[in-house]
């Protein structure tokens, strides 16, 4: 349970460098701020490994549910990738933030603590303008809203579509920037942030459990609520929330064209497209780079993806997601950078065994059974 299969070898060979980017991204911010100065202003390495996430996710995810065909083993799925690491992170920096040695958001302190809870546990926190109990928990924000929209289009039958939605959604991302600058689900309003979490909770719930016209209706308002959030609650600005979208979906593209239910014209066209749209979606000379490179890197592992990849590097994407969420709790405990990677890779090595591989264990168990059930 340490290595991909062979022919997904090459997205763990993205995700390691990925992850490792937005930890020295923090690190070097935290330990060394003058060094970090002269090479963030050249190039966010932070952008560059979100980035090539984004990508990765958006060629992974829709290739996950169609091999699955099962909206329910999706999201239980999903559920048994993400929760149980997620919950023993924001517990952990919950009890070092009690001991005094982790400052916490402070608004964790003035919004209702079960909405906080909500917006966490359906990491739908950076949509919703709630505060995040981890930081660097945003972007799963964003991986929600991908999800629920692939889910409706696979349900809908225009999962095919993918590189039309690209282009759309990068075109639109320009005049929807100009028009909504900041996101519109902002202050303290708690009540609508609680109504939208409840919903979305409530289309996964009847998904899963639902049937006919009940999970139909349930995964068309999944959709419609992923994709307003995102427009209407991106705290970057609608501009760079469409884009993300954008560059999932463009990653869908190409993973469409490898397959050969479109052309790679098409997807060149959708990659393009997005590229252009999100290089000045951003007024910072470290954003352009940073978002050329990432979707370099990818093309370049994508032409690689035969290729046998180091084992470390295999490796050190399976534990990404590891190092990922558990990287920003040690930004305050630990003295020194090198101190600081000489923990964080063994950390991220246990909690993978000891956590992540244990629950996806489970969770491929109970989609067995279900499925098993369910033939009989």
């Amino acid at each position: 349970m340490f290595a991909a299969p062979a022919r997904l070898a090459w997205l763990d060979a993205l995700r390691g460098p990925a992850a490792l980017a937005v930890t020295m991204h923090h690190a070097g911010w935290t330990f060394i701020p003058g060094v970090w100065a002269e090479v963030d202003r050249r190039i966010d390495l932070g952008t560059w490994g979100v980035f090539v996430f984004f990508l990765v996710s958006g060629y992974i995810i829709p290739a996950s549910l169609e091999r699955r065909g099962d909206l329910r083993a999706f999201w239980t799925g999903r559920a048994f990738r993400l929760l149980p690491l997620l919950l023993a992170a924001c517990c952990l920096a919950l009890l070092l933030a009690q001991a005094g040695v982790l400052p916490l958001h402070p608004g964790l302190s003035e919004r209702s603590p079960p909405l906080v809870v909500l917006g966490n546990l359906t990491m739908l926190q950076e949509l919703l303008n709630l505060p995040a109990v981890i930081s660097v928990t945003w972007t799963l924000s964003y991986e929600m809203a991908f999800y629920l929209i692939s889910v409706a289009l696979f349900a809908v039958r225009q999962a095919h579509r993918s590189a039309g939605i690209a282009v759309t959604l990068a075109l639109a991302a320009v005049p929807l920037g100009l028009l909504l600058p900041r996101a519109t689900i902002g202050g303290r309003a708690d009540v609508p942030a609680a109504l939208l979490g409840l919903a979305v909770v409530g289309a996964i719930a009847v998904t899963v459990l639902g049937h006919g016209r009940a999970r139909t209706a349930a995964v068309a308002a999944g959709g419609l609520l992923g994709l307003a959030l995102v427009v209407l609650g991106s705290r970057a600005g609608t501009w760079q929330g469409v884009i993300i979208l954008a560059t999932m979906f463009a990653g869908t593209a190409v993973y469409r064209a490898e397959q050969g239910t479109i052309s790679w014209r098409a997807a060149a066209v959708a990659v393009a497209a997005v590229l252009g749209c999100a290089l000045p979606a951003k007024d910072d000379p470290a954003w352009a780079p940073a978002i050329v490179l990432a979707f370099a890197v990818f093309a370049l592992g994508l032409t690689l993806r035969r290729r046998e990849f180091p084992r470390w590097l295999t490796r050190l994407g399976v534990i990404s997601f590891s190092v990922y969420l558990l990287h920003p709790l040690l930004l305050s405990v630990l003295p020194d950078l090198v101190l600081y990677f000489v923990v964080l890779i063994p950390l991220s090595i246990a909690s993978y065994h000891l956590i992540e591989a244990p629950a996806q264990r489970l969770g491929k168990r109970l989609i067995r059974r279900d499925q098993t059930v369910s033939r009989n």
